[in-house]
């Protein structure tokens, strides 16, 4: 028992010191050194993003398997979850108002560093023992710095084996789906209850990813819109219901990122506000998975031959994800008061949030977002896991890891072991390391490529317009 519990305490400090403030660094100071190398360039022609997400510039006979729209949809199912619900709750209970400020400055960085690394799935894409093109970190590592790296590459694919399971989310929704609906309407919620949620999501997950990345990528397309507009608009309402509380918070916002007044946080560098930055750029990052490398395995399959489009498409994702949907969770929680008026903390702050505005309806909206939002991420984790598998021991062994993955499924929502899921915390911050150190090396050939791609656009916008006016 005493060696079961030392192991505990051991992976929970690993897990602590793999998202501790090395990483901390190396994804928000390199994501910095990006932002800043790039000059806002990407920045500029997002109005281009959003034309290439939409299909104006696909082109079917492109390489690759799905479309930009699929590749950014199946990146998004696994990004947007319990982080922008439960995570933006904590940041808020932690740190106040203020703490939103510093989450948006990690979404902003967090868009340069996915413009990066997706840029470099595409350009950098290999084929794997089967013969198929394939893109990811594992991939623009060995292509683009050469073989004598693949023992990074295989660092970043033997931690995405176990940092891709599905444990902690099917765990929370579990939860979720205990404290929100069992438990108020007197229903049993043991072990038999919990299997039964482990059963219907392995059974739902399997029809999907044993169809492959083409299932994967069409589930992904049609399930996360749906679930943006249902959280968006739930959340419209309780804005709508709440509308005179709008302005000071939103403003709130701002003065308390530079005040830190409502910070109960540690200390860092000396101060409170230092602690509050850490906090906001924190649950950023782990929103977002900017610079994980978890995103460029999806975008690395989109149908392009042109990297650059890729990766202002993938720009598009920390937006959507950090700046849209955390911030439609924060206001939620800052106009209704629940954040100063009750003791509750993550998924069980926002779902009072919801019931206090929208009240006997309110707290389901919320778990029929939090079901779509965790149940789609099990489907593009599973597809992360298999190509990481796929890297290490040949494309026709992927499929062992389906079992692997299914099971680990049923043993989320029925355990609570703490000592797994901080395993899978740990290997999934490794990611980072290999993802990150790789990108800041290649970055001057994303740059160089950038340029030319760009000059290109507006040359022919140019070329365009002459022809326009000549009409």
């Amino acid at each position: 028992m005493k060696q079961l519990e030392t192991m505990e305490h051991l992976i929970a400090e690993f897990a602590s010191l793999a998202w501790g403030l090395p990483l901390l660094i190396l994804l928000v100071g390199g994501g910095l050194y990006l932002f800043v190398y790039a000059r806002f360039l990407p920045f500029f022609y997002l109005k281009h993003a959003i034309q290439l997400l939409t299909g104006k510039y696909d082109d079917p006979n492109d390489p690759g398997e799905i479309s930009h729209f699929q590749a950014l949809t199946t990146a998004l199912s696994a990004t947007i979850g319990m982080g922008n619900i439960a995570g933006v709750a904590v940041a808020i209970t932690i740190g106040g108002p203020g703490a939103i400020f510093w989450l948006w400055i990690s979404g902003l960085i967090g868009m340069s560093t996915k413009f990066f690394t997706c840029t470099l799935a595409i350009m950098y894409r290999g084929k794997d023992s089967a013969g198929v093109l394939q893109g990811g970190p594992m991939y623009f590592i060995t292509e683009g710095l050469g073989k004598k790296w693949r023992g990074m590459a295989v660092f970043f694919s033997l931690a995405g084996l176990i940092g891709a399971l599905p444990m902690f989310n099917v765990n929370q929704l579990t939860q979720a789906i205990r404290d929100i609906l069992l438990v108020p309407n007197n229903i049993a919620s043991d072990t038999t209850s919990n299997l039964a949620i482990g059963i219907i999501l392995a059974v739902l997950t399997s029809i999907v990813i044993y169809g492959g990345l083409k299932r994967i990528s069409e589930t992904a397309a049609k399930l996360v819109p749906f679930m943006v507009v249902i959280y968006f608009v739930s959340v419209l309402i309780i804005l709508f219901l709440n509308f005179d509380q709008l302005g000071y918070y939103f403003s709130l916002i701002f003065t308390e990122a530079f005040t830190a007044s409502r910070y109960s946080g540690d200390p860092f560098l000396g101060g409170a506000v230092g602690g509050l930055i850490l906090l906001g750029i924190r649950r950023g990052a782990f929103s977002n998975e900017a610079g994980i490398g978890t995103a460029p395995m999806a975008h690395g399959a989109a149908k392009t031959n042109a990297p650059i489009k890729e990766g202002l498409v993938a720009m598009l994702g920390p937006a959507i994800d950090t700046l849209i949907v955390c911030t439609l969770t924060a206001l939620a929680i800052l106009v209704t008061g629940v954040w100063e008026s009750t003791d509750a903390n993550g998924v069980s702050l926002t779902a009072n949030a919801f019931e206090n505005a929208i009240p006997y309806v309110g707290k389901y909206l919320l778990l029929l977002c939090i079901a779509v939002f965790s149940i789609s991420s099990l489907f593009s984790y599973a597809y992360y896991g298999k190509k990481c598998m796929s890297f290490l021991i040949g494309a026709d062994k992927q499929h062992y890891y389906n079992y692997f993955y299914i099971g680990s499924i049923l043993l989320g929502a029925t355990t609570t072991l703490d000592m797994m899921i901080n395993l899978i915390d740990g290997f999934f911050a490794l990611m980072a390391f290999p993802t990150m150190i790789a990108t800041l090396l290649l970055a001057p050939k994303v740059m160089t490529a950038a340029k030319q791609y760009f000059a290109q656009l507006d040359r022919s916008e140019q070329t365009h317009d002459d022809l326009v006016d000549q009409a």
